[in-house]
C-alpha cells in the first residue's frame, strides 16, 4: 500500500512540529491556556443589554394592587411591600429615621417596591432601630409582615425575617424604617 501525497505532508508537517516543540512546552501552553480560560469569564462585562427587559404587564402581586401612598402608618404602604416588625413612624420615628433613644443598625435588607402614583419601582432599604425594648405600637395597622418578593433565609439580604440588629451594640429590636434609595433599575 502506498502512501498518498497527504499522508506524506501531513507526516512532514508533523514530524517538523515535533522536532521545534517538546512535550513539556506543549504542556506548559495547555496549562496556560485552562488558566486564562478559566479567568474569562471574571472579566467585566456590561451584561445590561443581555438582560430581558421588564415587562410592563408583569403580574402584580397582592400588595402592589392595594398599594396606597397616602398614609405611611399603615402597613399597606407602598414602602412596606417587605418590612416585617413595627413601622417606626408608630413609635415616634419616621419612613427613615429610628425614634428617640434607639438606633439604626449598621446592616440592612432591601425591597423593590411599586409606587402606585408614577408606577415605577424603588429599591427600599429596611433597617432595624435598635437598643431599647420592643415598640408596642398604639395603631392597630403598625405591626407588619410584608412578604412581597421575599427570598429564603439564605439569601439574608432579601430576607426579612432576621433581626438586623447584629453589630450594634444592642441586640433589642426596637422598630424597622424604609428609606428609598432609588428608582429599581
Amino acid at each position: 500500500m502506498g502512501d498518498s501525497k497527504i499522508d506524506k505532508l501531513g507526516e512532514a508537517v508533523l514530524r517538523g512540529i515535533a522536532r521545534r516543540s517538546s512535550r513539556r512546552g506543549f504542556l506548559g501552553k495547555l496549562g496556560v491556556a485552562m488558566a486564562a480560560g478559566s479567568a474569562f469569564p471574571l472579566l467585566p462585562v456590561s451584561r445590561a443589554s443581555g438582560a430581558p427587559a421588564p415587562t410592563p404587564s408583569a403580574p402584580l402581586s397582592d400588595f402592589e394592587r392595594n398599594a396606597q401612598s397616602s398614609d405611611p402608618l399603615r402597613c399597606d404602604y407602598w414602602r412596606h411591600c417587605a418590612i416585617d416588625g413595627t413601622i417606626c413612624g408608630c413609635c415616634g420615628g419616621g419612613l427613615h429615621t429610628c425614634p428617640p433613644g434607639s438606633t439604626p443598625s449598621p446592616t440592612a435588607w432591601v425591597g423593590t417596591c411599586l409606587n402606585p402614583d408614577d408606577g415605577r419601582s424603588y429599591l427600599i432599604a429596611y433597617r432595624d432601630c435598635c437598643g431599647t425594648s420592643a415598640c408596642v405600637a398604639s395603631g392597630e395597622d403598625c405591626e407588619c409582615t410584608g412578604t412581597d418578593r421575599e427570598l429564603p433565609i439564605y439569601r439574608p439580604q432579601a430576607n426579612n425575617d432576621i433581626i438586623w440588629c447584629f453589630g450594634d451594640s444592642s441586640m433589642a429590636y426596637h422598630c424597622s424604617t424604609a428609606a428609598l434609595v432609588g428608582l429599581a433599575e
